[in-house]
């Protein structure tokens, strides 16, 4: 290993390129900043390259093969519809490819260095990155830290053979005809319900008494009833005890209703969670603190609490989603250049990218009386939808919440077709301030899913026309 014994200077460096390391980077470039980027994998980090956009190709695959084998009602028929896994990943590779190269060039554009190796850091103002040949000091002005997050491993379930992770899933050899899920979770479901349409028989584990345990139960309701329809076998309250190899299959045990159960699988996928990317990066020999989960204290600019160190994304709280770590990145690197901005958002939009999508914004009625709101909601069935029904996707509603008083819309849950686009209306009238009153009064295109958005508003006023 070649080792620098002397210290080079830089102005800003973030340590990690995924969405809020590269968009941060990105920006504080556009701010005139002198950007450098530690990476020890891969530009774009996990949701590029074995995350959110290989999961979403994944999941598109599926949504184009179920159209192909079930569109005889139409009158439409086709040959026998079959599956080359291999293309398939070969496409999915394809689109990650074409994203990150994409940001690479960002990074080029903007005069952006890229260190590669593992970032250990030394104290508050300086870091030593490593490589399999290399070893550098490094000192900085300003640092952003935007490490991500990694799986969680469960005892009895080593993440080796077939057994995998979120990343393996996405790169199975061969499509598994029999897949098990330990985990009911969002990136669970969305793994489980992209197999399912791809025609594999999946059976999800799920430890606690429902899947999808943070979204309200009708909306749920309605992704186990697709579930269902495509053969997924669910367990809930079930736990996952243990998982043995052999040279063509793993047997998966969990234990429900104080029975053991076995099930033979070509492969077995864990998904239980994900946990912060800050040990074993020496934040110990700084002053950033660190506290029991691993996440970073900052405040409402990203700032830790060593005044020229900020950490963004996975690391810190709230929702572990790669729009918010953007959110953050842009902040951050505003702050750096002296800039008053902070992180005040009312609403952060979340989607689960199953059949349906569910896709959720603000508050629930739930939570806003726990914050003593008086609220009403107004609810609208996309079996009421001209679109939805030349879709043939009819199950779902879209759920407005607003203020009883003034009519201030301050969230929205929906579950049904391409609710992941419709979001983003209710969250934007919600950072506006926009009332019930006025999203009825928006003229909405016909026949389109957002029509619905102000079939749901008319019900909220009171003249529900399409119902």
């Amino acid at each position: 290993m070649v080792v620098g014994d002397f210290a080079i200077d830089l102005e800003t460096v973030v340590i990690g390129a995924g969405p809020g390391g590269y968009v941060a980077a990105i920006h504080a470039a556009e701010l005139g900043q002198k950007v450098t980027v530690i990476e020890r994998e891969f530009i774009g980090g996990v949701c590029l390259n074995v995350g959110c956009i290989p999961s979403k190709a994944m999941i598109q695959a599926g949504h184009v093969y179920q159209d192909a084998t079930n569109s005889s009602y139409m009158g439409l028929s086709v040959g026998q519809t079959s599956l080359d896994f291999t293309k398939t990943i070969e496409w999915k590779d394809k689109v990650v490819h074409q994203l990150t190269s994409g940001v690479a060039s960002l990074f080029k554009k903007h005069g952006i260095d890229v260190v590669w190796g593992n970032a250990y850091m030394k104290d508050n103002h300086s870091l030593r990155v490593m490589n399999s040949d290399h070893a550098q000091t490094y000192t900085f002005k300003n640092l952003i830290i935007a490490t991500g997050s990694h799986p969680i491993e469960i005892p009895n379930f080593k993440f080796n053979g077939r057994v995998v992770d979120s990343t393996g899933a996405l790169s199975f050899k061969e499509f598994p005809k029999e897949l098990v899920v330990i985990g009911g979770g969002y990136i669970g479901c969305e793994l489980a319900s992209a197999y399912a349409n791809l025609g594999a028989h999946v059976t999800i584990v799920e430890g606690k008494d429902s899947i999808l345990s943070n979204y309200e139960a009708d909306l749920v309701k309605v992704i186990k009833k697709h579930f269902k329809e495509q053969n997924v076998a669910i367990y809930t309250s079930a736990m996952a005890k243990n998982a043995e190899q052999t040279a063509d299959a793993v047997n998966v045990t969990f234990t429900v209703d104080g029975k053991d159960q076995t099930i033979k699988a070509d492969d077995c996928i864990v998904s239980v969670g994900r946990r912060a990317n800050t040990a074993d990066m020496g934040l110990d020999k700084t002053g950033v603190k660190v506290d029991d989960h691993g996440l970073i204290p900052v405040d409402a600019q990203g700032r830790t609490n060593v005044s020229n160190i900020y950490a963004i994304g996975d690391i810190v709280a709230g929702l572990a989603l790669a729009h918010k770590a953007m959110y953050e990145g842009k902040v951050a690197a505003e702050a750096i250049s002296g800039q008053s901005s902070t992180v005040d958002y009312r609403a952060m939009p979340a989607v689960c990218y199953t059949d349906s999508e569910i896709a959720t914004t603000g508050l629930t009625v739930a939570e806003a009386k726990d914050r003593g709101l008086d609220v009403k909601k107004a609810q609208f069935p996309f079996m009421a939808n001209g679109r939805a029904i030349t879709l043939n996707s009819t199950d779902g509603f879209i759920r407005i919440v607003y203020m009883k008083d003034s009519g201030v819309v301050i969230g929205a849950q929906m579950v049904g077709p391409d609710t992941s686009d419709l979001i983003s209306e209710i969250t934007l009238a919600i950072e506006a301030g926009v009332t019930i009153d006025d999203i009825a009064l928006t003229i909405h295109p016909h026949p389109t899913l957002s029509e619905a958005i102000g079939d749901t508003a008319d019900v909220g006023i009171g003249f529900p026309t399409n119902i």
